[in-house]
């Protein structure tokens, strides 16, 4: 039986934050390469989920749509992706850019094709909505909790 001292348990601490992997900010540039819907796009192969923005699914009213804007948005323009250092899925998460400045999130969410996921843009997008984007599926996870 191991017996724990507080200078043991202070170095187990210190070894754990050491060894944990550190959510690493990055900032991807190029052009998208792929859009997977409304708010999953490729940028040179690197699958981005687009944080605090809510897109019908594929199989939703409006999600082909969705898919069909991003497409538009983002064709043969450069992108500036934001990346957080979190991860969902196979997706890496981020707030992409046109050369201009314009937040494609905020692009397609002002056309009514997708919603602000408060819990996860903290509101960034609220004032953008419009009356259709109100009428989306607004999904469970995007709830504040």
């Amino acid at each position: 039986m191991a017996i724990h001292t507080p200078g043991r348990l202070r170095l187990a601490l210190i070894a754990a934050v050491i060894a944990a992997p550190a959510l690493q900010a990055e900032t991807l540039l190029g052009r998208a390469t792929h859009v997977r819907d409304g708010d999953t796009i490729e940028v040179q192969g690197v699958a981005i989920r687009l944080q605090g923005v809510a897109a019908p699914e594929l199989r939703e009213k409006w999600g082909r749509a969705s898919k069909e804007a991003m497409q538009r948005i983002v064709s043969g323009q450069r992108l500036r992706c934001e990346l957080t250092g979190e991860r969902t899925h196979d997706r890496k998460v981020g707030v992409c850019f046109l050369d201009d400045g314009t937040d494609i999130g905020a692009e397609l969410i002002s056309q009514g094709l997708a919603r602000d996921c408060p819990r996860f843009s903290d509101g960034r997008y609220a004032d953008v909505e419009v009356t259709q984007s109100r009428t989306l599926p607004f999904p469970g996870y995007c709830r504040r909790r």
